[in-house]
Order: structure tokens, then sequence, then C-alpha cells
């Protein structure tokens, strides 16, 4: 079958841009590769989403697929390792070896934190072990919390929760830090935030919940009391396989405007995987409804 839209990544933006690709009346497949609904799932609690005072991550991400499907969006647990182009068909392989063809691609893969490559951190992921602290830092209201990371995001992490927790731990595996200077200083001000250099997290403790860490210090273990682990040490959107369609920045995300459009003609890239300064809920669905409506008319032109 020769689908009109193809999308790669069943996340917000993938499935946003199926239900509003649906409602233009154009047939479309979504490929998701590990879970639909994205790193939303990870999230126990979602509460800066328009319309939903409080809502699990699983649930927002259940909504979402049964929305795309009910308009009658077709979907597919398959990981694709490959695309190509040829007489303007978009044809997409599988590691399983299914192949899909598609008139328009819409590649919407999102982009993956970096994780500390602990024990048990992806099962302690939504139970005291966050990746986003514009997300998740107001569950950890009055509490003790870790920001793991010597970035601007870091930095800025650390400056969010430092407004709203008892204490703040920053932790960075250097010296000094990587981010702007004004950030270190502005942080260096506040009384409940403490700086933690030269050391590494070696050890995620508690069992169903963290409780806290461990780390190295100069040689040293020490143990600190936490109800949250903020990770800040970077994203990795997964835009490798479609280097070909599209520009890529130096840290792999695609070169794209608020368009939503890449180089090759009827290829468009929407979500977290994308150049831009916010990747939050609602970029990524606002990606999502532009890259569909952006396909559709491209189709139609």
């Amino acid at each position: 079958m020769l689908y009109d839209i193809i999308i790669i990544g069943g996340g917000p933006a993938g499935l946003t841009a199926a239900t509003y690709a649906r409602r233009a009346g154009k047939s479309v497949l979504v490929i998701e590769k590990n879970a639909f609904g994205g790193q939303i799932t990870w999230s126990p609690r979602v509460e800066n989403f328009p319309g939903f005072v409080s809502i699990s991550g699983t649930e927002l991400g259940d909504k979402l697929l049964e929305q795309a499907m009910e308009q009658g969006a077709e979907v597919e647990l398959e990981e694709v390792t490959a695309m190509r182009e040829a007489d303007g068909v978009k044809t997409v392989v599988c590691e399983s070896g299914a192949a899909f063809q598609g008139r328009a691609l819409i590649v919407a893969v999102g982009a993956r934190p970096r994780m500390l490559g602990l024990a048990r951190e992806e099962a302690l992921v939504g139970s005291g072990v966050c990746y986003c602290a514009v997300c998740d830092g107001a569950f950890y209201k009055g509490q003790d919390v870790a920001v793991n990371g010597g970035g601007n995001s870091a930095l800025q992490d650390a400056l969010l929760l430092s407004e709203t927790c008892r204490k703040v731990y920053l932790i960075h595996r250097r010296d000094s830090f990587r981010g702007e200077q004004k950030l270190v200083e502005a942080l260096e001000k506040k009384e409940n935030v403490e700086f933690v250099l030269g050391a590494t997290v070696t050890e995620l403790l508690g069992d169903g919940e963290l409780t806290g860490i461990a780390v190295t210090q100069n040689g040293q273990r020490r143990e600190i009391s936490l109800g949250g682990l903020f990770v800040a040490i970077g994203h990795a959107p997964d835009n490798g396989t479609y280097a070909d369609f599209m520009e890529l920045d130096r840290a792999g995300y695609a070169a794209a405007g608020e368009d939503c459009r890449t180089r090759t003609p009827g290829v468009f890239v929407a979500g977290d995987c994308r150049t831009k300064s916010v990747r939050q809920l609602t970029t990524a669905v606002a990606d999502g409804a532009v890259a569909a409506l952006a396909a559709c008319d491209w189709l139609d032109a």
C-alpha cells in the first residue's frame, strides 16, 4: 500500500500529526519503535498540559494514540533502520525486514535524554529519577534534590529548583562548570544550593523509590539523602537514519524552522528532534499539527 503520509515516531508530535493528517483525509501510518506516547509515558503526573489539571503520562499517551486511531490512522510497532526515495516515493525499511511506502514523510523521533548508566536507573524513572526540571520540578517542592550536570541546562535546572526545593545539590564531574558564568554566579548567591564538584554519581539508593545517591568525590564515597535526582547531561536526537534527507546541526538535531520543512520535498520534521529553544509537550504537539498541515499542503499542490 502507498500511504499519503508515513509518520516515524509515536510520541505527542507524531500522534498529533496523525490526527491532523487523518482529519484532512490523508491515509496515515505511524511507526513507533518502543512505546506509543513517547517519553511522556515516563512521567507519573503531567500538570502542565492544557485541559488537564493532572494526568499520568501513560494515560495521556494512551489518549493521544486512541484519538489518532479513532480518526483512522494505522500503527506499526517497528524500528526504522533505513530510508530511500525513488520517483517521489519514500520507502522506510524496518529492522524486521518490513518496508512501507509513502508519498510524504514526517520524522518525529524525539530526543532521548542521556542517562547515567547506573543500575536501576530506568526502573526509578518517575520514582525519583527525572530528566526535566520544568516538567517534574514542582513535584519536589520543599524536598532535597540534586542536579547532575555542568552545562547551561543543568545550571538553569538548579536555579529553577532552588526556588521551590529546600536544598539543591549541583553535582558535576569536573572542578568547574561548562555553563555561563552569570548562571554560576546566580547559583553562588543561593543559600540553598551546594556545589559538589569533582564528583560522580555512582549509585542510586532506595528500592521502589529513590531515597538518595552515592557520589565519589576525591576518591571518597559520600551518601546524600534526596527526594529527587535531575539528570541534565544532554539529549541525543535519533535523526541519523534520515541524515541524507535533512540538514543536521552539530548536535544532530534537524535544522528546520517553524514550518517543519526539510531540504527534501515531502519530508517534514516535528517535535524534540527539531532545532528549537523550548522542548515541551505543548511545543511537540504544535509541531505535529504544523508538520501535518504542511505535508497535506505539499501533497495537494
